[in-house]
């Protein structure tokens, strides 16, 4: 696994996010479009980015100023074992509430109640694991 949230991690990211059908191809069906930074909880920046357009990843780097509709953020540890192991919904939701996991953009609570993004954001957990 590449440094968590370097350029090569982004890249690989995409990779396996575009190669997911729980990923890609459910976001696909709703033609979702988002650009989601990725970071460390009080850092001023986000440090990778993906660029998604239905549901597919076709751009990814070193976060560099592009307008975020997603901003997440935590820490190290807890981004390493959400990487290693997943998130449930639960845990997710305790992950939000708990303040382990911070939506600098992005309204959590919107994604969450549709079932169309809640699946394919939980999922996006168990692929950080394979950049």
């Amino acid at each position: 696994m590449a440094e968590l949230f370097s350029a090569a991690w982004a890249n690989r990211f995409g990779e396996e996010w575009n190669k997911e059908a729980k990923l890609s191809g459910e976001l696909a069906k709703i033609g979702f479009n988002s650009t989601i930074g990725y970071g460390f909880d009080g850092e001023p920046t986000p440090r990778a980015y993906i660029k998604v357009e239905n549901g597919r990843v076709v751009a990814s780097g070193a976060y560099a100023g592009e307008a975020l509709n997603w901003d997440l953020r935590a820490s190290p540890e807890s981004w390493k074992k959400w990487a290693e192991s997943g998130i449930g919904m639960m845990a997710l939701g305790m992950a939000y509430t708990t303040r382990k996991l911070k939506f600098q953009v992005g309204d959590y609570m919107a994604m969450i109640k549709d079932p169309r993004m809640a699946g394919p954001f939980i999922e996006s957990f168990n692929v950080m694991g394979r950049a």
